[in-house]
C-alpha cells in the first residue's frame, strides 16, 4: 500500500515501517503511519532503552550544531539522511547562532522530501533534495547543493544516526572518504551510530530488526570507529552521545505518545547498544 502521489511528490508506502518515520514517532512528532508507530513499540518491548537512546541523539544534534555554529563559527551545513522536518532542526540552531547560515538537507525517503519542501518553501537559506547516501559523489555534485555550499570554505557535515540504515558497509567507507575528501582542512562532521561493545548483543538487535524487514546494521563500536580513520575526534572523543558535552539546560524535546511514555528513562547507564559518535574535524 501507497500514500497517493499528490502534487507532484512521488508515493510512499505506508504499511511498511521507514527509520524517518520510526524516529519521528520517538520524537512526538505527527509524521508516522500506524506500521511505524506499532515497529517502535515493538522494539521498545524488546529493548526498553531503545526509546531513550533515539531521544538522546536529537538532544546531541542540538549540541553538536550549536557547537559548529556558535563556538567554530560556520556558517554552511550539510545534513546527511536528515530525516523528517522535527523539532530543533539544524537550520533552525544553526541560525539561532549564525543568523543567515545555509543548509541542505539530504534524504532519501520521498516523505521527507514532501514535508521539507513545504516546511522550507519561504526559506532562502535552506533547501532539501533527495539522494541516495550510497552514491555520495552524485550528491556533492548536486547543483543545489552546489548553489548553497562553497567547498572551497570549511563546511559542517552531519551524519547522524543514518549509517545503521545502510548494510553495507564498504557504503559507509566509501561515503565517509567521499565527505572527507570533498570538503577543506576545518570542516567538521557530526556522527553517530547505533553501536556497542559486544559483538553478540549487536548480532541479536540485528537479527530482530531483520525480522522486521527494516534496512539496518547496528555495528560495534570498534567497527564504528575503524570507519571514522582519517578524521580527528574533538574532546570528548568517540563516545556514547548522551555524554558528548551534556547540557542539563538545553531546550527540552517534545513529550511522547502516550503509548511511549513507559518507556521514557529506561535508558539507564548501561545498554546494549547505544548512538555512538561524536564530532571530528577534517585535518
Amino acid at each position: 500500500m501507497t500514500a497517493p502521489n499528490d502534487g507532484g511528490f512521488p508515493a510512499f508506502p505506508i504499511d511498511v515501517p521507514t527509520s524517518a518515520r520510526m524516529y519521528d514517532y520517538c520524537l512526538g512528532g505527527k509524521d508516522n503511519f500506524p506500521v511505524d508507530r506499532a515497529a517502535v513499540l515493538h522494539v521498545c518491548r524488546q529493548y526498553p532503552s531503545s526509546l531513550d537512546v533515539t531521544r538522546e541523539n536529537r538532544r546531541f544534534l542540538y549540541r553538536v550544531v550549536r557547537y559548529l555554529a556558535r563556538d567554530l563559527g560556520l556558517r554552511q551545513f550539510l545534513d546527511l539522511g536528515s530525516g523528517l522536518p522535527t523539532q530543533a532542526n539544524v537550520h533552525e540552531v544553526a541560525q539561532q547562532f549564525q543568523p543567515g547560515a545555509r543548509v541542505v538537507y539530504v534524504d532519501v525517503d520521498p516523505i521527507v522530501l514532501a514535508h521539507g519542501r513545504a516546511l522550507l518553501a519561504d526559506d532562502q537559506t535552506t533547501r532539501v533534495i533527495a539522494a541516495d547516501l550510497t552514491d555520495p559523489e552524485k550528491v556533492i555534485a548536486d547543483p543545489t547543493v552546489r548553489e548553497m555550499i562553497d567547498f572551497a570554505e570549511p563546511v559542517g557535515v552531519l551524519l547522524l544516526s543514518v549509517t545503521h540504515s545502510i548494510v553495507d558497509d564498504a557504503a559507509v567507507r566509501h561515503l565517509l572518504d567521499t565527505i572527507r575528501a570533498s570538503v577543506v582542512p576545518g570542516s567538521y562532521l557530526g556522527y553517530s551510530q547505533l553501536a556497542g561493545p559486544d559483538p553478540a548483543s549487536v548480532a541479536e538487535g540485528n537479527a530482530m530488526v531483520k525480522r522486521m524487514g527494516i534496512p539496518w546494521k547496528n555495528r560495534t563500536t570498534a567497527e564504528v570507529a575503524a570507519f571514522l580513520d582519517g578524521w580527528e575526534a574533538v574532546d570528548p572523543g568517540l563516545v556514547d552521545v548522551k555524554t558528548w558535552r551534556p547540557d542539563p539546560d538545553q531546550p527540552p524535546l517534545a513529550p511522547v505518545d502516550e503509548a511511549l511514555r513507559p518507556y521514557l528513562g529506561q535508558g539507564g547507564d548501561e545498554t546494549p547498544f547505544y548512538e555512538y559518535g561524536g564530532v571530528l574535524r577534517r585535518p
